[in-house]
This record gives structure tokens, sequence and C-alpha cells, in this order.
């Protein structure tokens, strides 16, 4: 739970530096920047803390991975989430909702919104499927390895998972 408040507390005080943006812009491909960018700030900043995290585990272990590919792929990890399908009081709502009713946040989950009353079960529609939605925008713009990485970053370890896709799990969970 002090996990949870603090990445509450980190997505209301983000802040993306012009060094940060530099270091972001530097990392993905020219077609990656809008999907980096189409996600809400505070998505962003995780990725980017992401970004750093992998790069340290990189370092402190003996596991051999590309780190730009790893790099790429925790920029781009949550560019499922859309600003607006799924921001900062929408995540909240679909955590708590799916840590203590998770029967009702399954049943009101939905893809497509037609009104406003359907907003929460789209919130929570994206919540479980980011990483299929953000797969498949890779994909339409040619980035085929970086997809079948991101696809599979909140499944369960599996016996033969690539350990870039270990150190982004990690990552991705401490932050």
């Amino acid at each position: 739970m002090i996990q949870r408040v603090r990445q509450l507390y980190r997505a209301l005080t983000a802040h993306i530096s012009q060094e940060d943006r530099a270091f972001i812009d530097r990392s993905i491909p020219e077609s990656a920047k809008a999907l980096f960018y189409q996600m809400h700030p505070a998505d962003q900043y995780h990725a980017l803390q992401v970004a750093k995290t992998a790069l340290q585990l990189a370092d402190k272990s003996n596991l051999t991975v590309d780190r730009s590919m790893l790099l790429r792929c925790a920029l781009l990890h949550d560019v499922g989430r859309k600003k607006g399908d799924l921001d900062i009081w929408g995540k909240v709502f679909a955590v708590l909702i799916t840590h203590f009713v998770p029967g009702l946040a399954k049943f009101i989950a939905c893809k497509e919104v037609d009104s406003i009353w359907r907003r929460p079960g789209r919130a929570i529609y994206v919540y479980y499927h980011h990483p299929e939605i953000g797969a498949t925008m890779l994909r339409a713009i040619g980035l085929y390895e970086e997809a079948a990485v991101i696809s599979r970053h909140h499944q369960p370890l599996a016996q033969g998972d690539d350990d870039l896709l270990v150190i982004l799990r990690q990552a991705d969970e401490k932050n």
C-alpha cells in the first residue's frame, strides 16, 4: 500500500525536464515519439523512471541485454495508456476497485465509451489491457520486437522469459 501512495505522489508531482525530454527523444525512434507523448505526463514520468531503473538493474546484474532495446521497451511499455483513457484518478479508481471488488471491476470494464457513465469502465479496461493495446500500436509503426516484449510485461514470470523482459518487469514494479 505504501508503494501505491508513493506512486500517487509521484504522479501528482511528475515533471519532465528539457534534459529528460532530450534523453527520451534520443532513446526512442521518431515513429514512437507521438505514442510516447500521447501518454498522460504522469505516465511519461513513470516510463522515464522505469527506464532509468532498468538501466541500473542491467548494470548491477550479470545478465546480457541490449541496452538500447531495454531503454526503448522501458520508455514505451505503457503507451497503451493514452491520455484521456487512463489518467491519474482513473488509475486510482481502477487499482482500488480491482483490489477491493475485482468481480465488479471485470463486470464494468468496457472497450468502448458511448457515454460519460462508461468512462470508468474504459479506464478499467485500459488498466487491464494496456500491454496488448500498446503492443498493437507499436506493431502498427513497425516496432515488432518491442511489441513482443511489451505485450508480456504484466504477465507472470514464465520459464524461458528473456532477461530483458525480466529486468523490465522488475523496473516497472519498483516504480
